[in-house]
């Protein structure tokens, strides 16, 4: 007959274990310490198996046959109700932190180290403390929309929501891994805060203010290096990191007739995955405006030669802009604007060249396509850089 709550009270530890019956498999263990604990034997797949309930009082007789009747609708259904279990375990016991650095170093080799960095910057820095130590199957969405609001409420907008997509890129590594069962961060997108409309970074994009700006330089004074920096930058439309991590050796034929710049890939703004192939080295061809700042380099006492041919503060250039009246008008990373304008107004045909010129893959072209481009207009785009060298340089 099945067992009565007096009973299960009633059991006293013996000097050996034993075992009091209640129905369809279901016991109560007593241990000779005195331990008692619901177990169900039940049968899959023809093995006979043994599944633990919880401990008693912990685990009443009415919850341990709660428990028992899921098990069996488990096995009705062809599910190992132990499996089941472990895997429900496992959802209580891996934290977010530990998941989230897991999934980290899974896709570390798919990041360059700058982003990594930034990515476990950015959960060490606002997201470990508050859901770090809670279980990942606990982790509810008020929870996570709370933190990202602490976030916001510091003026970072749009760093609140770079890192909800990773608080988000976690679960969906650990739904796939059979840690979670869902995605709490998905359900908190719409309501963050609208991301600020962003804004351009100041240009001159008209001709003569752009040659006005490199008159006012001259006359700014400082170190030669930086306004030869600035020059130099201005003619070859490229990012300010590439300038500033020029080195002597990438330079070629400066004495000949097709000067150039060979950007290696590993410091172009690419995927990892990209900057590991030469073939996605960034070729400038230099105009003998730019040749004249290199010869320069050296003449004001610079070795262009050396690791670094800039060496110069990454705020200098921009610090000589302010000195020559153009804070808020132009910035370093501005010309690039400059150049891209200016050329597509007067060179409406060249668009792909100009694009290439500037380390972009003209729109709609396939990554073969882009880099049979980047090879076939080396000419157009020498002669580009030669007619902005003219029209800059008077």
């Amino acid at each position: 007959m099945p067992l009565s709550n007096a009973a299960v009270k009633a059991a006293r530890p013996q000097s050996r274990a034993y075992k009091i019956f209640d129905e369809r498999g279901l016991f109560l263990f007593v241990a000779p310490t005195g331990l008692r604990s619901w177990r169900l034997r039940y049968r899959v797949q023809g093995r006979e198996k043994l599944l633990c309930l919880g401990q008693w009082p912990d685990v009443q007789l009415v919850d341990a046959r709660d428990k028992a009747e899921e098990a069996r609708g488990l096995v009705a259904q062809g599910v190992d109700p132990s499996v089941q279990m472990r895997s429900a375990a496992a959802l209580q016991i891996r934290t977010f932190e530990s998941v989230a650095r897991e999934w980290h170093a899974v896709q570390r080799d798919r990041w360059t180290d700058r982003h990594a960095a930034d990515v476990i910057a950015s959960l060490e820095g606002n997201v470990f403390s508050d859901i770090g130590p809670l279980p990942i199957g606990a982790i509810t969405s008020p929870a996570i929309l709370q933190l990202l609001r602490d976030v916001e409420a510091r003026g970072s907008i749009e760093t609140a929501r770079r890192i909800r997509q990773r608080i988000s890129a976690v679960f969906a590594f650990a739904i796939a891994e059979g840690l979670a069962e869902q995605d709490p961060a998905a359900f908190v997108a719409r309501a963050l805060r609208p991301a600020p409309i962003a804004r351009r970074q100041p240009a001159l994009t008209d001709l003569d203010e752009a040659r006005a700006l490199l008159a006012a330089c001259e006359r700014a004074g400082g170190p030669p290096i930086i306004r030869l920096a600035s020059r130099f930058l201005a003619l070859t439309a490229v990012r300010i990191g590439a300038l500033l991590g020029a080195q002597g050796h990438e330079f070629e034929g400066l004495d000949g007739d097709e000067p150039l710049w060979r950007i290696p890939a590993a410091r172009m703004k690419l995927k990892k995955a990209r900057k590991a192939d030469s073939a996605n080295d960034h070729i400038v061809p230099l105009s003998r405006h730019a040749v004249a700042v290199l010869k320069a380099i050296g003449e004001n006492g610079y070795d262009t030669l050396s690791s670094r041919v800039f060496p110069i503060h990454p705020a200098a250039i921009g610090a000589l802009y302010k000195r020559a009246g153009y804070a808020g008008r132009h910035v370093p990373h501005g010309w690039r604007a400059c150049f891209s304008t200016i050329m597509n107004e007067r060179f409406p045909l060249e668009r792909a060249a100009i694009d290439l010129a500037l380390a972009h893959a003209p729109k709609g072209a396939s990554e073969s396509e882009a880099a049979y481009n980047r090879a076939q207009l080396l000419d157009q785009r020498r002669a580009l850089f030669a007619r902005w060298g003219e029209m800059l340089i008077t």
